[in-house]
């Protein structure tokens, strides 16, 4: 039986250095039900601006509890007890004269509902807290959204409806689309992630899941526990769905589109050069396509869950929200012009990887655009004798490996760059160019398919390969890309589409026959990147048909969806007059 919905909203005016209101309630119009949230607002009679997230995580379960060790390692300023995870702190928001807002997405925590994460459904009941936080008579009327990850992630989506009241937002670290950022790089399902993610993190958080505050997970459901039948009943579980849908015009994928020219609202995407295999594309891509006047484009390094909590990341949040929520603009960015839009760190020697203090030594430059408008786009041919040359080549050759490669046993063929004779900046993105076939195993199946899995690494002058934090703290190179060959098809015609970014729709009918005997000249999208290759420093392109170093959590390895039926055999990369291979990059030289 379902719940009968109760008032559980409480309010503690002593306890803490502010206001604590837990479990106050949203009744939603557009959707059936209701959302609960937290705030918490400064002592003060007079009216403030307004920090909200909205998320699967749990606005009761305390970060120490979430992920210990993470909230250990975190700036002290942004410790207390009401910490959670990936959001602002309370304690240190009120204090500059903010409300903090952490609502319960629908289906989760204390929010009834079907859980149906970053769904239009979810979007639209995130939409109408926006405008609840607005209508308050504490609040000033103006909101502005702060928060890692999917709490980033979902600001691209409801700023873009536009909600009353939204002043600013900040997605740091916050994939913006759906399929390619997130669950097919390049047709291919990004897997391990969704299900790890999936099953720690958002099920064991399910509104009416028994056991929570037993296994140190928040609280248990106010109004009582759900059995796993009716639990069932009341999501849909991304792993299913991801597994079932293929491209963007099946339904499920389709009701996740919008149109990310209707964000107007000022806008700072912060986007990390670690996050090679989630969120760095769609923070670099919603820059570029938000419809803003006011925005834009820092990069960062370091780990996923703690520079947004350093002490001079969080200053420039601080000025940004001043800026657009208080009308207190200490530093010019609602001044057109006066703050350059792009903000870059260069990523210079081998600092290590996953030390804050050591990526210190990286310094900053500012840009006024993205790309960078002195880029200057290199090819660098590919040849059969497996090295990188900015001459085009003329050999006639054949290089296989085999189909399927895994982590554990990766099938791959690397070419290498001569040493670079002078220091050599790379900043921007990346696109490869390939001709491609497959050969069937004399004893199997015929295969259809073939997927392309690219990497660029960056090997020191004394010939160590330089590794840089990713999402985890885990090693990672410069930069992946991916291509499901049956999925080669580029909208050249796209508003979107650029020569330095192939614009794929991904439909249903764009799916083309691989056949062996044929070869497949296709243009592969390569993640953007950035690296100062010292002299004496190399590059190396590696081509391979499954997941290798640098992957972490992020698997391409489903079962189904990379069926030994469809791969099985051998790849091939063909050169010749006719098959010309080469990685675009994007040199940058000096400002004049």
């Amino acid at each position: 039986m379902p719940n009968p919905f109760k008032d559980l909203h409480t309010v503690d005016e002593t306890s803490f250095p502010y206001v604590f209101e837990q479990n106050a309630t949203v009744n939603l119009s557009s959707n059936a039900g209701l959302v609960r949230l937290n705030v918490y607002r400064p002592k003060t009679s007079g009216k403030v601006p307004v920090l909200v997230t909205y998320g699967p995580y749990g606005k009761d379960i305390p970060y120490s509890e979430f992920h210990a060790k993470s909230f250990s390692e975190v700036n002290p300023e942004h410790k207390s007890e009401h910490s959670a995870w990936e959001t602002p702190d309370p304690e240190f928001w009120t204090k500059h004269g903010y409300a903090v807002v952490r609502a319960d997405e629908r289906g989760l925590g204390q929010s009834p509902g079907v859980l149906d994460t970053m769904s239009s459904g979810t979007s639209e009941a995130f939409y109408e807290v926006v405008e609840w936080c607005a209508e308050q008579a504490w609040s000033s009327g103006k909101v502005g959204l702060l928060g890692i990850s999917y709490y980033a992630g979902s600001q691209w989506r409801v700023a873009a409806r536009q909600p009353k009241g939204l002043s600013a937002i900040i997605p740091w670290e916050g994939m913006s689309d759906y399929y390619r950022d997130r669950c097919r790089h390049g047709g291919i399902l990004s897997n391990s992630f969704i299900r790890f993610w999936w099953n720690r993190q958002v099920i064991t958080n399910q509104y009416g899941k028994p056991g929570r505050k037993a296994s140190n997970w928040g609280p248990d459901t106010i109004e009582g526990d759900l059995s796993e039948e009716e639990r069932a009943a009341n999501r849909n579980d991304q792993n299913i769905d991801n597994q079932r849908n293929h491209f963007r015009d099946d339904a499920y994928y389709a009701s996740k589109e919008y149109d990310m020219g209707d964000i107007k609202v000022p806008l700072l995407s912060v986007a990390n050069w670690g996050g090679i295999l989630l969120h760095l594309r769609g923070n670099v891509e919603g820059f570029v396509n938000a419809g803003s006047k006011f925005k834009y484009l820092r990069f960062i390094t370091g780990r996923h869950d703690l520079p947004f909590y350093y002490t001079e990341e969080v200053e420039i949040q601080r000025s940004f929200l001043d800026a657009f929520l208080k009308g207190d603009d200490r530093v010019g960015w609602s001044t057109e012009g006066k703050v350059p839009m792009v903000d870059v760190v260069l990523r210079k020697g081998d600092v290590g990887f996953n030390d804050a203090e050591a990526e210190k030594a990286y310094r900053r430059r500012t840009e006024k655009e993205w790309p960078i408008a002195r880029t200057q786009w290199t090819k660098y041919y590919l040849t059969s004798s497996k090295t990188l040359t900015t001459s085009l080549p003329t050999d006639i050759d054949k290089l296989r490996y085999r189909a399927l490669g895994t982590l554990e046993n990766p099938s791959l063929i690397q070419f290498s760059s001569q040493a670079f004779d002078q220091e050599t900046e790379i900043t921007g993105n990346i696109t490869a160019h390939l001709n491609v076939s497959l050969t069937p195993d004399p004893a199997g199946d015929t295969p259809s398919d073939i997927d392309l899995f690219l990497t660029l690494r960056h090997i020191s002058p004394n010939g160590k390969e330089i590794f840089y934090t990713g999402t985890a703290g885990d090693p990672v190179p410069l930069c992946k890309g991916w291509l499901r060959v049956s999925l080669r098809k580029v909208n050249r015609e796209h508003y979107k589409h650029r020569e330095w970014l192939p614009w794929r729709d991904y439909y249903s009918t764009d799916v083309q026959p691989v056949i062996p005997g044929e070869v497949y000249g296709v243009d592969v999208e390569i993640w953007p990147t950035n690296v100062v290759v010292e002299k004496g420093g190399r590059l190396v392109f590696e081509v391979s048909s499954g997941d290798t170093q640098g992957s972490g959590l992020f698997l391409h390895n489903d079962p189904v969806d990379r069926s030994e039926k469809k791969l099985k055999g051998w790849n091939n990369i063909h050169f010749g007059d006719k098959f010309v291979n080469y990685v675009t990059l994007p040199l940058i030289p000096p400002k004049a």
